[in-house]
């Protein structure tokens, strides 16, 4: 029965090998069933900001709302996010900061991811790791296109450059995917610090055969063999 599901999670974000600032943030909301990560633009002002940002506005859910109004209220949230990232770089002459952002709801049965960027949403299933979300991205475009995988879009020289972001732009267009989860289930949420080391064939070994106790320092162990050039979130959701 989908209503008596539970969830255990693991979540960790770490600073990496290169950058002295960690711009990204991750959030657990376990009394909401609401995981979120979010990666501050690199190579842009204050990334750390608006990644916090966006944390601490979906943080001020209130509690006791049915699946429907936290959908609603989360995409409000991060909606606000934008609007508060925008007003600061005004305030700071008209720089340019943003941050992306993945979050997934797990209610009565169903999941919904919201995305927005690079970040990502996975789920393994059957011992198989399907990618939940597309990246907002250059080289997503050549992924649609049939040109490239997801594994060597991450090695392309513009992987890095995303399309849409919280904080920039004039309106924020969030996508949305939803299906159905069971028993067994493993969500996994990141930055693009791990999945620029870390293939699909990598993640699917971590996820299939770490247990949840593990499996998120294998992941990062993962992006901080690989050179750790970048910040590393990820967040593991396990469906009981």
């Amino acid at each position: 029965m989908t209503e008596n599901l539970t969830y255990r999670y693991v979540a960790q974000t770490h600073v990496g090998l290169k950058r002295r600032v960690n711009e990204d943030a991750i959030l657990a909301l376990p009394e909401h069933d609401i995981w979120l990560v979010s990666d501050g633009m690199g190579g842009h002002q204050a990334g750390d900001f608006a990644s916090a940002l966006i944390v601490d506005a979906v943080a001020t859910l209130a509690q006791g709302l049915d699946p429907a109004a936290k959908m609603h209220g989360l995409r409000d949230r991060i909606q606000g996010a934008h609007r508060a990232i925008q007003a600061e770089a005004e305030l700071r002459g008209g720089a340019t900061i943003g941050a992306t952002v993945v979050a997934l709801i797990l209610a009565n049965g169903h999941f919904v991811g919201i995305w927005a960027g690079d970040s990502r949403l996975y789920r393994l299933r059957d011992g198989e790791i399907a990618l939940l979300t597309q990246d907002h991205s250059a080289v997503a475009e050549y992924v649609k296109a049939g040109k490239m995988s997801w594994d060597e879009a991450e090695q392309h020289p513009q992987s890095n450059a995303i399309t849409r972001a919280v904080g920039v732009g004039d309106g924020l267009d969030l996508d949305k995917v939803r299906g159905t989860i069971a028993s067994g289930d493993r969500f996994l949420l990141c930055s693009d610090g791990l999945t620029k080391y870390a293939s699909f064939a990598m993640l699917q070994d971590v996820l299939s055969t770490a247990p949840l106790e593990t499996v998120g320092d294998r992941l990062l162990q993962i992006a901080l063999n690989g050179g750790g050039a970048d910040n590393i979130s990820h967040i593991v959701v396990d469906v009981i």
